[in-house]
């Protein structure tokens, strides 16, 4: 897996801004206590609490790259997509005590949050595996936080949705609501309009809608809050002339039943946004 998108110069930006809403005035506990503390240098662990997928590795490196230069060394034992168990010791950090202290919070809350994420997008993703189904995001992601999510997302399945807006073409019913309903003319006008590089993805709820997709050769059909029997009669009306995307209510619980139904993915945002952080935390050395 590739990481291509978590490079410095497109992850910098979100770690300066988030460093300055910590610390813009400075970090008064730990610069008072510093400036006569009898130790200058802390050894600490990066430990685990909870079983989970490690995710933010390169995230909290840079935390500490930007805060103290080199006066932190870090050295991680596990990988981004390594499975940790309860009471592993993830990292070795050690460094000027006033670096460590002021950035400890912000990088565990990156690590924490990604981890998460990763954990639960395994979860999904192993059970639809013997399916050959691949689960993957949707846009329901932190504004403005959705480069780190969608990371962790990758992380824990291999797979993602489109990044932004401009990725692909998703006519959802409100914008086919604009032509009075009409697949074939929305369809029709948005081919005017786009790059012979962009898959269009029609979203149905009907199987009307599907018949009416498959008949203007869109690339994808999301099958959006249909039942286990109206996706199965899809999949097979469709029978392999689009990608069959299902979404809509998806948990732990039903998504076994849903990745046997022909589907080739499955969207849900439920892998970002109900996933609960991990336990990760600091411990120091004497």
């Amino acid at each position: 897996m590739t990481n291509y998108y978590l490079n410095n110069f497109a992850i910098d930006d979100f770690i300066i801004s988030a460093l300055k809403e910590d610390m813009y005035f400075g970090d008064i506990t730990t610069e008072s206590i510093c400036a006569t503390a009898d130790k200058k240098e802390f050894c600490v662990y990066l430990t685990t609490r909870a079983d989970g997928i490690l995710c933010g590795k390169p995230i909290f490196e840079r935390v500490f790259q930007l805060l103290a230069d080199k006066s932190v060394q870090i050295e991680f034992y596990f990988n981004d997509g390594d499975e940790i168990k309860a009471g592993d010791k993830i990292a070795y950090i050690k460094g000027d005590a006033h670096y460590i202290l002021t950035g400890e919070r912000l990088a565990l809350n990156f690590v924490q949050k990604l981890s998460a994420i990763a954990t639960l997008s395994r979860q999904y993703q192993q059970k639809a595996q013997q399916y050959g189904v691949s689960v993957v995001d949707t846009r329901k992601n932190t504004p403005n936080f959705r480069l780190f999510e969608k990371y962790a997302v990758k992380v824990g399945t291999n797979h993602l949705h489109r990044f932004n807006l401009s990725d692909c073409v998703m006519l959802k019913d409100n914008h086919i609501a604009l032509f009075d309903g009409s697949i074939t003319r929305a369809v029709s006008e948005i081919r005017k309009q786009i790059s012979h590089a962009h898959k269009i993805e029609i979203e149905c709820d009907t199987i009307e809608q599907v018949r009416e997709a498959i008949e203007n050769n869109v690339d994808i059909i999301m099958l959006d809050n249909m039942t286990c029997e109206q996706m199965k009669e899809c999949t097979k009306l469709i029978n392999k002339k689009a990608i069959v995307e299902a979404s809509g209510c998806v948990t732990l619980d039903n998504i076994e039943q849903i990745a046997s139904c022909g589907v080739d993915v499955i969207s849900t945002s439920a892998i970002v946004m109900k996933a609960q952080t991990l336990d990760l935390a600091f411990d120091y050395l004497n």
